[in-house]
């Protein structure tokens, strides 16, 4: 799926990951939660190989938030506290503010208490998404993997989770997978990714004025925006 994959991430940077479907970028992201392993070369975090962390420590390190979100038949407290068992209310309310999702759960008539179905099927798809991300930050992880985790959600909804966020990932490594360009566009660095390799590396400046693959597809939604 990947091949000729390098480059390095500092601590507290943000990475905007971007690329067509199935040019690899949920692939990339996996391998540093090791949902999958690297068949060859090495994927370090801290300096350390992460097939060397046992999976306690990676899943303190690492916070993840897919697509789909998936949420567990069970309370909304209970479901917050899948990343941390001891996490108090205050930490949830937190988090929950900062996702945006204060307001679906206060809108619930047991709050924190209210019963999810299976998947949250009795929430809409854009509430599921702002409660896995709120799941995610309860945690506080060193390393916040966001892939598409606001695709559900309209845009003022992602520009106030943005918002939100932006304060949050300060000091916390940050890598989000976008289909917007304005989701990523402020990252410190923008990995273009085609057919499993990385086409191009820099931030938004630096990308616009190579001219290449970035700079078509920033185009590309900017005409889309401005007709719309």
């Amino acid at each position: 799926s990947l091949s000729d994959i390098s480059f390095t991430a500092k601590r507290g940077q943000t990475i905007g990951i971007i690329g067509g479907t199935g040019s690899g970028k949920s692939t990339l992201v996996s391998l540093i939660s090791r949902f999958y392993d690297a068949t060859s070369g090495d994927v370090m975090v801290d300096g350390e190989n992460v097939k060397n962390y046992t999976k306690e420590e990676l899943c303190n390190k690492v916070g993840v938030v897919q697509q789909r979100a998936v949420l567990f038949k069970g309370s909304i407290r209970d479901n917050m506290r899948w990343g941390k068992e001891d996490a108090t209310d205050a930490e949830i309310w937190e988090a929950l503010t900062t996702a945006q999702a204060k307001e679906v759960v206060e809108g619930k008539q047991d709050q924190l208490d209210f019963m999810l179905e299976q998947n949250g099927k009795n929430l809409s798809g854009g509430q599921k998404q702002r409660l896995s991300i709120a799941r995610a930050l309860v945690k506080k992880p060193e390393i916040l993997i966001l892939d598409e985790a606001t695709s559900s959600v309209d845009t003022r909804t992602e520009v106030a989770i943005q918002k939100a966020m932006n304060k949050l990932m300060e000091g916390r490594t940050s890598f989000v997978i976008a289909h917007r360009l304005s989701t990523i566009k402020d990252a410190e660095l923008i990995v273009y990714m085609e057919h499993g390799d990385i086409k191009e590396v820099g931030n938004h400046r630096e990308l616009l004025a190579k001219g290449g693959y970035y700079a078509a597809l920033y185009n590309s939604q900017f005409a889309a925006e401005n007709a719309g």
